[in-house]
């Protein structure tokens, strides 16, 4: 199990949070005007990255609100932390708190 750290509310287990996908997602401007393709593509073709990801999480059963994640799909280590209004903050790597 990981320990995530909520921007909010500190370490927290994982079972305590909703991993929403990947993060920053353009959304098209004029929808409209996409054809089927472009809008299958839109809504459910995602990477799926063998290495480092970012991540969108929500801290579902704490403070409930969002904040991205830069997590390594391989070891599960998780590298970084942002808020949707702060750049990443990368982790020293004290033993970190995703192991």
């Amino acid at each position: 199990m990981l320990l995530i750290e909520c921007p909010w509310c500190g370490p927290r287990a994982e079972s305590e949070f909703s991993c929403g996908g990947e993060a920053d997602i353009a959304r098209p401007l004029e929808t409209e005007k996409l054809s089927d393709k472009e809008c299958g593509d839109y809504l459910f073709m995602r990477k799926n990255p063998h290495g480092v990801a970012h991540e969108q999480w929500m801290h579902a059963q704490g403070c409930r609100r969002w904040f991205k994640v830069q997590r390594d799909t391989v070891s599960y280590e998780i590298q970084g932390y942002a808020t949707f209004d702060r750049p990443m903050a990368v982790m020293e790597d004290n033993g970190g708190t995703s192991k």
